[in-house]
């Protein structure tokens, strides 16, 4: 039988197209380009927190979200006058083990 309690998990990866963003209790945490596998360590998205999530519909419009985004939204990071927002994500994963040793502090 499957967990059915809250998602208690710190560290997430957020899957997009061509990036993981790697994100512990709300905050950036490193970045992996998926088509290299090298860690990219001076993405703008590195130590900022994610401020919400973006769903953009067929027409233009778009709904903004606070909280972390769920498959079919984009990640909006804004912090110091950099702002971003990620293409969609395409699935949230576990962080491998391996990967906490890239982590920005």
């Amino acid at each position: 039988m499957a967990y059915e309690g809250p998602d208690r998990r710190v560290h997430r990866v957020f899957v997009t197209r061509n990036t993981e963003y790697h994100v512990r209790s709300g905050r950036c945490v490193g970045v992996r380009n998926r088509q290299t596998g090298e860690w990219v360590e001076r993405h703008i998205a590195v130590r900022l927190h994610v401020a919400g999530a973006i769903r953009f519909f067929e027409g233009g419009s778009m709904t903004a979200n606070p909280g972390l985004p769920g498959v079919g939204e984009s990640m909006y990071f804004e912090g110091m006058g950099h702002d971003l927002v990620t293409s969609s994500v395409v699935s949230i994963e576990r962080a491998p083990a391996d990967s906490l040793t890239h982590y920005a502090g």
